[in-house]
């Protein structure tokens, strides 16, 4: 149950430790949302396109149809569309705030308004509400009886390869949860590891001090290159940005030893890069790299 783990978690986040649940990454809470609220081949899960593809690729594990409400070009969802989306046999809907691939924060008011009018589960994934600059929705949690909020260690803290996830809610819900999930999902190396970083969280606030500084740069100089069309808003570790041949330019960069994200194929990403922001050699790297390639 990783008791000493979550009390020190629970400290950090300002919840009870009952409204806790660990998990083998974030993905191990997504695919119980699906085993434990849906009937396979019957209900229906609600989610904002585009976004993480893990809610449809485990929807498509558990049987459960993944109903997609694209959002409009400034990557914002409505509501209306939202609720019009759903039946009496949708017992998910999935907001991921900020949002990935798009990096924005989701409109609060959009997500208000499903809460309020949609008595299943709504899931708030908070993967990157470090780097968002507004609150957590891990506020609201004592309010909402339907609200499971989402984060991990695999962004801010800087340990994916740990595979470390977070959901909180009610303990009605993380004690269904806890029933369901398999016996000892996070292994001992894991927990120890991730409270030695717990213990220094300081560190933490200082990278993403780091970051959000070289956001704003990176940012502003990818935005003066000959290949940008345009640069997206971000409140995450990353940004999106539309160039004019996103194949060609994700290719040369790959043969500079340089890896982007190509989300082309991806509904509303058309010619499309995810830069992730990197240390300032790295993010000088790729601007010195795609300068070159431009000229």
């Amino acid at each position: 149950m990783q008791r000493d783990l979550k009390r020190r978690i629970a400290n950090i986040k300002g919840v009870a430790q009952e409204s806790i649940f660990l998990g083998n990454g974030s993905d191990e809470a997504i695919d119980l949302m699906y085993r434990i609220f849906c009937r396979p081949g019957v209900d229906n899960a609600v989610a904002i396109e585009p976004t993480y593809g893990m809610y449809g690729v485990c929807a498509d594990i558990n049987d459960v149809e993944y109903r997609r409400v694209l959002m409009d070009d400034d990557f914002q969802p409505n509501a209306d569309k939202i609720l019009a989306a759903i039946d009496s046999n949708t017992k998910l809907v999935f907001f991921c705030s900020p949002n990935n691939p798009s990096a924005n924060n989701i409109d609060r008011k959009v997500i208000d308004r499903v809460l309020d009018s949609f008595d299943g589960i709504v899931i708030v994934d908070e993967a990157y509400i470090d780097f968002a600059g507004v609150p957590s929705y891990l506020r609201q949690l004592d309010s909402r009886p339907n609200l499971i909020v989402l984060q991990t260690f695999s962004k801010a803290w800087g340990m994916a390869g740990i595979r470390l996830g977070m959901a909180f809610a009610q303990p009605e819900i993380i004690g269904i949860m806890n029933k369901v999930k398999y016996p000892y999902n996070v292994n001992l190396l894991t927990q120890q590891r991730a409270m030695e970083e717990v213990m220094q969280y300081d560190r933490v606030q200082g990278w993403v001090e780091s970051i959000l500084k070289e956001r704003t740069r990176l940012m502003a100089e990818f935005a003066k290159l000959d290949c940008c069309i345009k640069v997206y808003p971000s409140d995450a570790n990353f940004f999106l940005a539309r160039v004019k041949d996103a194949a060609t330019t994700y290719n040369y960069l790959v043969d500079c030893g340089i890896i982007v994200r190509n989300r082309s194929k991806i509904a509303l990403c058309g010619n499309s890069l995810r830069v992730t922001i990197g240390t300032v050699v790295e993010n000088n790297a790729l601007l010195d790299a795609l300068r070159a390639f431009n000229n």
